[in-house]
């Protein structure tokens, strides 16, 4: 499989492959947070990652998600279809926390009276600026009809994964998705992990997530690991 390098970010990097269709990802153990104000490492973070999001898109396949990954390529690397990344990140909200919390002045833990759909500009030297559909009409973003997908999308999403980690006392309280296009269809993208998603424990409310690092909680490697292990039942 050849491989060029066409892109590095936060937390992966991307190779070309030998078909023009399909891309080869990389985790890293990098970590960020605060927009990149914090930055640090979390050990085998780029294995699990890797890992844990494999198994969330298969999972997200019995369902009908339609969505990049193809197959896992070794411990760090995956095979996925090349998209054409659409600048629009869906945030979805079910429990108060984070930055809604702060926003709405709601205490953390909060249960959202219905799940909130947010949406962000993406766009790193920005700070990724919350924005709704008027602003993605203005800028280009995207069109209506892929909007109306990714959030519909985003929603069967949260119903799929919610239920299914609370059979593993896991709490989804939110998260976020990118999308991008493939031969014409919006397809879910990026990855499904800790660094994208609060995950709680369903009767301690212990984090069990990348909030373990923005805020000094420690025990971070552990708490990924924790996510992997209730998953796919392995050890790491």
């Amino acid at each position: 499989m050849m491989k060029q390098p066409i892109y590095e970010g936060k937390a992966k990097m991307m190779y070309t492959t030998d078909n023009a269709d399909e891309l080869l990802v990389y985790y890293k153990d990098d970590a960020t947070a605060l927009n990149g104000l914090k930055k640090g490492t979390i050990g085998n973070k780029g294995t699990m990652n890797n890992k844990i999001s494999a198994f969330f898109f298969n999972l997200l396949s019995q369902h009908g998600i339609a969505h990049h990954f193809i197959r896992l390529v070794s411990d760090r690397e995956m095979l996925v279809k090349s998209l054409e990344i659409l600048p629009v990140e869906v945030v979805v909200r079910n429990i108060s926390a984070g930055s809604l919390a702060k926003r709405i002045g709601w205490e953390e833990g909060r249960k959202m009276p219905q799940t909130v759909v947010e949406l962000y500009y993406k766009d790193d030297d920005l700070g990724d600026p919350m924005i709704n559909h008027y602003h993605i009409r203005a800028l280009g973003l995207a069109t209506d009809e892929q909007v109306h997908a990714m959030e519909e999308m985003a929603l069967k999403i949260n119903e799929i994964l919610s239920a299914y980690l609370l059979t593993k006392k896991i709490e989804l309280i939110d998260f976020k998705l990118e999308f991008g296009v493939h031969k014409g269809q919006v397809l879910l993208g990026d990855e499904i992990s800790p660094d994208t998603c609060r995950f709680w424990d369903s009767e301690t409310k212990q984090k069990l997530d990348k909030d373990r690092f923005r805020r000094d909680l420690g025990d971070v490697e552990e708490a990924y690991k924790e996510i992997l292990r209730r998953l796919t039942g392995e050890e790491l």
